[in-house]
Order: C-alpha cells, then structure tokens, then sequence
C-alpha cells in the first residue's frame, strides 16, 4: 500500500477519500473475483449510503465496503494500470474520485533492497569539497538535510530534531519560525520551534499510517519582521515501524472445486492487507495454511501460494459423497512471514465440494412385477425404483427411463417422479387379455447428464419388468355396427325384417349366451327375439313417417351378458325404406279466390304427393264428369309436372262459394288418383283484379272450425263476465260487514234496527225462563201493531211493553253508546239478568225435536239398549257406564 501524503487536512472529519492517488502492487495473475485492496473512505457519518463505482467496470468493481474486487481473471501488464474509484452520495449525490493505481509486483533479481529503493533527493545550494566532509554556504541560502523521524517514538517530548540558525544572527536579533501541515496548519501543533535558538521539535509521536511526511518551510525575520532570508523547505519522513497486523478483507472466504479435481486446480484467493508500508518488510505479507478440516481422505489437500494467497489442489481423492466440504484456518504473517518478529491473523476458508456425475443410477431390483386391467389407460402398473449417491434434484441425480424391449406396440411408458426420482410405468393404450396375457419389458435408466470422464462405472442400469394382464368381462359388440337393411315400405307387421346379433370379447370366461332387448324404437315398428337376435316387425312401415328422415329409420338394440359385473352393448339397425306408390297426390292449396267474370279468372293450383320418383310427379289434372256443371262452369289446363290452372269457362259466375272437384292422377305403377275439393270463393272485382265484397263472401262463407272459434271466444266472454257480477258481490257484502271501521261518516248506531232478537236458547241460562213459557204474565194491554206481529206468537196476548231505551242519533264514541245501552238495561226490570242487550220474544209453544234440558229423564228412552257405547272406544266409556250398566 502506498503512502498517504498528507497535504492541509483539517484535524476534524472530513467526508472523503484518504488521497487523491492511491498505488498499490498486486500479483501479476488477477483472478476474477479477488479481492485488491480497500480504498478507505471515510465517511464522518456513519448513516450515509455511499455508492462506489469504477471507471472500468469490464474489469474492476467496487463492494459496498470499499474494497476492489477484480471481475475477471487477466495479467497485468508491465506498465501500471490505472482506473478511477467514484464514491456517490445516494442522498445529497455529492460526489468524490480517487484514482487508483495498479503496479505489478516486479520479477526477483536478488538485488538489496537499498539499491532497488530510490531515494527521493532536495538539491540545495551547497557545495561539497572532494577532501572536506563540512557543507559550505553560498549565497546566504541555509543547508537543512532531510529529516528521518521514526513513527511511535517513546520520547521524551517535546524531542529535538534540528536547530535552524543563520549566519545573520550574530549581527541582527532574528526571530525564527515554520508553517505547513502540522506546524500552523491542521494538524496544529505536531512541530514548534524556538524562537530565539531556532531548535525545532516534535511535541508527540508520529503515525506514518495518518501522514507519512510532513512538507515544513522555516522562516527567518527581523525584530520588525523583515524577512532576512529566504525561506526554504524543511522535509521530515516518518520511518515506519511494525506496528498494523494483517487484516484479511473477509473473514470467512467460500469457495467451490468440483469433485474428483486434479491435483493444481485452482479454488480460490484469499487477501489479507497491512497498513504498514507495503514496501517494506513490515507490509510485506505471507500466507500459510495452519489447520484442515476433516482430513480426509488426506491432512494437506489444499495449498495455499505464501505471496498471492491463491488456494490450489494438491492431493486427488476429492468425493463430495464422503466429505462435502473442507475448513481451513489461513494465517497471514507480515515480515515476510517471520514468525518471530511478524505480526499475523487468521481467516477461515469454506470450500464446498461440488457434486459432478460420477454414480450412475442403479435398479434396487432386477426385477419388477406389475398387473393391469385389460382396456384400462392410464393406469401406473408398477413403480421402479433406483439409487443414486449425487445430490438429489440435480442433473446428475435425476434419472430418465426409457424401454429396451419387450414393448413393440407402444402401450407404456415410463414417467419419471420428480420427487422420489422412480420410474412410473404407465400403460397409455388399451391392452386385450384375449391377445396379450403377459408383457416382459426390458428397461434402462440413466442421468440426465453423462457421467464424468475417467468414471469406470457404466452409464446406466437395467432391468426387466413383468406385467401380467387381468381379464375382466368386457362388453358385448354388435357385427357389423350399424347394420343397413334395404326394404320397401308396406311391410306388415309381423313380417320377419332380419336378424342382429352381438358378439362377446370374453372367450376365456364361462358365462351363459348373451340376451337381446330393444332399447330404442321411435316408431314402435320392431321387436327382437331375446335369445337368436331375429327381429320383425309389429307395425307397417312407412317411408312417410314422421320418424322416417331422408328414407332411414334408425333403431337401437342391446346385448346383455351374465358376467361379473354384467356388461352390455347397443348396435344400430339402420333401415332403408324403398318407396312405392301408396300416397294419391292432392291439391295444393285447398283454398282460391277468382272474379265472377272471365277475365281474369286463372287459379293456380299444385299437385303435392308425399311419396318420391317414380311414385310421384308429372301429375295429370282433369274434371270429374259429375256433376255436369263442374265442366260446364269449370276449365283446367295444366302448365308444368307439377301446377295446373282452373279458371272460368262461362262468362259470368254469380258470386259465391263453390266446391270445385279436381282430378289429380301421379306417374307411379300403378297409378294412384284422388279427387280434391278445391274451395273457391268467386267474387266481384275491380278494374284491378281485386275482389270488392270479400267481407260478405268470407262472412256468409265461414267454416266451422271458424264457426266454433267464435263460439268459444263468446263462452269465454260471458263467463269472464259472470265472475266479475259474482266478485262484486262478494265485494259488496265485505263492504258491508266492515263498514263500522271503513266508513267513520257511517256509525255503528245507524245500522242498528228494531229486531226481534233471540237469546241463545232455552236452558242454557241460569235464570227463570217462565216469564218466556208464560207471557200473558207480563204483557200490558197494548197490543203490536198487526204489520209487525210474528207468526208464532199467542195472537190472543197483546206484546209486551219494554221500557224504551234511548239512543242519540250521532254519539261522539261508540264507549258512549255502550254504556248508555249497558245503563237502560240495567234499570230495566225485564231484561234477563246475563244478557244486557238481547231482548226475547216468545216463539210459540211445544217443540218437535224434543226436550234435551235432562239426560236423566223419565222417558220412554229409559227402556233402550245402550250396550253398544261399549263398542264406540274410550270416548264413550263414561256414557256405557251411566246408561249400559244395568239397573244400578
């Protein structure tokens, strides 16, 4: 590490590099990754986040620490390599740059050190004579050698070093004194001098690691402070001394070397740094290895280069399958590496063996049974596992299958588990019992990536796979499917049509014949015979069905066998229908209009006949010969295979509705004929064709589904009708039983009127009821008015006269009204003594249902039989008791 020349800095902190232009010699070979040296920033606060960048980041980078890492492996050239360390602010972006450089260490000549070192030199202007060692002064200029101050000197202070006088003291009375860096500059106070005698000092000991020289300028003046001389340069060195062990720039170190390295393979550098001179032997650093960990297979497989630091393979038997990893204690010793005058520290060196593929993956068996249902897919029938000592889930561990043999149709495959690294061998097309019963596969595995070289074990294991195949009952097939049957339609029923059967795959499995049913007939047409499969017919068949399209109908049939679990199969019949002539043509449409008169008057008409060529068309047209007004009114002429015309024959038809036979014969073999009624409405039109009394020919003209339509529309009416005089009705009375709290305007007491009321019978009070049996008692000799007399009271008996009670016509409350009501009451001596608003009339004498006022009665009814009340249940025992009990 160079020196820091030290040049005015101030005695408090200051935020920046320690220098301008920092040197430093490192080895020629650069590996990337290792560590150059640290370019000691200082930071006075300790929370900024400081960014180091470099101008050659293709080549060096900076961490986060300050030390400078090489990005690449190169060699340095013999020339110094030069490049510039930025450090950043990420917060202020105040910025600061040191140029760094990079001198290689130079080739061992054996040349002393002295001559090597280059002394810097400060000519004065002196003269020295060949026979005389004393200086000699021209020109008043002073003679002030360089000074040489060891660092860290006990004292006592303050400590002499020199004594500046001139020659001009011994006339004049001279006033000395020095300024610079550690004088009148920061840092103050280092150097004083006396005044008087000139004798400058050291006032405490010197750190050559702070400041390595001090640069001083000595002044010479007068009482009155004239200068006397001229000022001169006065440079004092701090000799550095052993006082900095090494410090490595890491404590802990990593690194990696793959297994089963040769011995030389390089692993990795470790650096160590000294704030001693680097030029001298107290900077100068050698490494040594001091411990392993474990020593196996041998105690010195690495070695370190005492210089570089570089950590190399020196012993073969690396296996990351024995020992993964090795620890050594590095030491770095200053002085060249003496141990008796060296400082040193130590560091640890993680090296971490890499696993590379030297174990091929091996079957833990030969072989490997598995068992599969026939037709069954994706179906894993057997799991074949292996062993490998790579590290798990890397490509040296993980293995790929793959079939030898044994397989020529491609029905399985092997999938690998990326979990447990087993090969999963699936079947992926079906398999049939009845042709394959067993399946011996010869299979391989190996790594993803090949072994490494000079490994003498094979690439890959092998082994066999047994598969055996289980019968299972399978479904039974029709053959063929679907099957095509060409027949002419009319075939009636219980013609024989064909015969369809199925087959049954399970050749080695005892079971009874297979059984047939119908499962789809649309049409009802078919059934089959459940043993032999011969199916006929249980209806016509006819190609004009509904269900018949494009001449097929289809019909699904299915076959059950007995197995374990029953299976079945459907197979199609598919039935062609040939058509022949069974359908006459008919005219279409059923309906026209024409005019009364011969011009114009053409009807266009068509022939449409269900069934198809040759059955069908051309069509021939004709009139019937009766009745003879038909071809007397009527022409027809036909214009194409398919449309005719009808018009008038006579010049004027009266207006009307007429039935117009036609005749329409098709082209089949036979022929097949019918004669269709054409409805034509003949009316009067206008000068453009168009009917003018169409309203009273449709009227007079109306058919009966029209007829019936309206009829029911009528019904609907009338009904809707009668619901809604019914619904208002009902309405009405809800008015009328809830207009005592609907309508205020109406009171309860202008709905009350004189009735005649009744009590609630004749024995279910607890008061006399002889003043009822026997009213003459109390009647007055007024008797009713006879518009008001009831027709079962004593007309003899005039009606009694009840005190009147009040009633206003509007009370202001209903509570009013009763209490008035309840006050007459009470004050009337007739009224009965529970009911204070009811007022009895006699009704007339003697009842024809009899009296119930007593159970116990002395009737005839004493003499019954009440014995069945036993019968009756527990609900009638208390009435078996009192009337079935006997006498007693």
């Amino acid at each position: 590490q160079a020196p820091i020349k030290a040049a005015c800095e101030d005695m408090s902190c200051k935020t920046g590099f320690p220098e301008d232009v920092h040197s430093a010699v490192v080895s020629r070979s650069v590996h990337g990754g290792q560590p150059l040296l640290n370019v000691g920033f200082r930071s006075c606060d300790g929370n900024k986040k400081i960014h180091f960048g470099s101008s050659e980041p293709e080549d060096f980078r900076v961490g986060e620490d300050g030390v400078v890492y090489a990005e690449r492996s190169f060699q340095l050239s013999a020339e110094p390599t030069e490049f510039v360390v930025s450090a950043q602010d990420k917060e202020t972006q105040q910025e600061w740059q040191m140029r760094v450089k990079l001198t290689p260490e130079p080739a061992f000549t054996g040349s002393s050190e002295k001559d090597q070192r280059k002394i810097e030199e400060i000519i004065f202007p002196w003269q020295q004579y060949k026979h005389s060692s004393p200086l000699k002064r021209q020109k008043r200029d002073w003679v002030i050698p360089p000074i040489n101050l060891p660092e860290n000197s006990k004292g006592p202070f303050p400590q002499e070093l020199v004594r500046i006088r001139s020659d001009r003291d011994k006339s004049l009375s001279l006033r000395y004194s020095v300024t610079g860096p550690g004088a009148d500059q920061p840092p103050t106070g280092i150097f004083i001098i006396n005044p008087i005698s000139g004798q400058l000092s050291v006032t405490k000991p010197l750190d050559r690691e702070q400041i390595a020289s001090f640069h001083l300028r000595a002044h010479a003046v007068d009482v009155n402070g004239n200068q006397v001389e001229n000022p001169i340069d006065i440079v004092i060195n701090v000799i550095d001394m052993n006082d900095n062990r090494p410090e490595f720039l890491h404590q802990v170190w990593n690194g990696t070397v793959p297994e089963g390295s040769k011995p030389g393979t390089y692993v990795m550098t470790v650096t160590a740094i000294d704030a001693d001179d680097p030029n001298a032997q107290n900077g100068m650093l050698r490494y040594r290895i001091l411990s392993q960990a474990p020593s196996s297979p041998s105690p010195n497989m690495f070695t370190i280069n005492n210089e570089t630091g570089d950590i190399i393979t020196v012993a073969a038997g690396l296996d990351r399958e024995k020992v993964q990893q090795y620890t050594l204690i590095i030491q770095a010793t200053d002085m060249e590496g003496n141990p008796t005058y060296g400082l040193s520290n130590t560091a640890t060196a993680v090296i971490a063996v890499t696993d590379v593929n030297d174990n091929p993956p091996e079957f833990t068996a030969m072989t490997f049974y598995g068992e599969v249902p026939e037709n069954r897919m994706d179906v894993i029938v057997a799991n074949l596992t292996v062993t490998d000592k790579d590290q798990p889930h890397t490509p040296a561990w993980n293995a790929l299958y793959r079939m030898t043999g044994g397989d020529p149709t491609g029905r399985f495959t092997i999938l690998t588990d990326p979990n447990s690294n087993d090969g999963l061998v699936t079947v992926v097309k079906p398999i049939d019992f009845e042709t394959n019963r067993m399946f011996v596969l010869t299979v391989a595995a190996e790594n993803q990536v090949p072994l490494a070289k000079g490994i003498q074990h094979p690439p890959q294991s092998t082994a066999t796979v047994s598969i055996t195949v289980i019968d299972v009952n399978e479904s039974p097939y029709f053959v063929p499917n679907p099957k095509l049957v060409r027949q002419e339609e009319g075939l009636m029923a219980g013609s024989m049509l064909t015969t369809f059967t199925a087959q049954d795959p399970d050749r080695y499995m005892q079971q009874t014949s297979l059984r047939y049913s119908k499962l789809s007939d649309p049409a009802n047409w078919l059934k089959i015979d459940p043993v032999n499969g011969q199916i006929t017919t249980t209806a016509v068949l006819d190609r004009e069905s509904i269900y018949v399209q494009n001449n097929m109908y289809n019909a699904t049939f299915l076959a059950s066998d007995n197995g374990i679990p029953p299976m079945s199969g459907t197979g199609t019949l598919q039935i062609y229908l040939l058509d022949i002539n069974d359908n006459a043509p008919q005219v279409h449409p059923k309906e026209a209009t024409t005019c009364e008169t011969l011009q114009p008057n053409a009807i266009n008409i068509t022939a449409v006949d269900p069934d198809i060529d040759p059955n069908a068309g051309p069509f021939a047209f004709e009139l019937p010969d009766t009745p003879a007004s038909i071809k007397r009114n009527w022409t027809i002429v036909r214009i194409s295979g398919d449309h005719a015309q009808l018009s008038l024959r006579i010049r004027f038809l009266e207006a009307g509705i007429y039935d117009v036979p036609i005749v329409i014969t098709d082209s089949g073999n036979p022929h097949a004929s019918s004669t269709s009624l054409l409805k034509v409405k003949v009316c009067q039109c206008d000068l453009n064709g168009d009917c003018t009394d169409v309203d009273r020919i449709v009227g007079a003209g109306l058919g009966t589904g029209a007829i019936i339509a309206i009829l029911l529309c009528i019904i609907i009416l009338l009904i809707l009708v009668l619901m809604f005089v019914v619904w208002m009705k009902r309405r009405d009375k809800e008015r009328q039983a809830k207009q005592l709290l609907i309508d205020p305007e109406d009171d309860v007491r202008d709905n009350i009127l004189k009735y005649d009321e009744e009590g609630g019978g004749e024995e279910d009070q607890d008061y006399d009821l002889s003043q009822l049996q026997q009213p003459d008692t109390v009647e007055p000799d007024a008797i009713k008015p006879v518009g008001i007399r009831r027709l079962d009271e004593r007309p003899i008996h005039a009606e009694p006269q009840y005190p009147v009670r009040s009633a206003a016509p509007h009370p202001g409350d209903i509570g009013d009204f009763i209490n008035e009501g309840l006050k007459a009451a009470d004050n009337d001596p007739t009224a009965p003594p529970y009911d204070s608003l009811l007022v009895f009339d006699y009704e007339g004498s003697g009842s024809t249902a009899g009296s119930l006022s007593s159970l116990n009665s002395s009737s005839s009814g004493g003499e019954q039989d009440y014995d069945y009340l036993n019968d009756w249940g527990p609900r009638f025992k208390k009435l078996a008791d009192m009337y079935g009990g006997g006498d007693d």
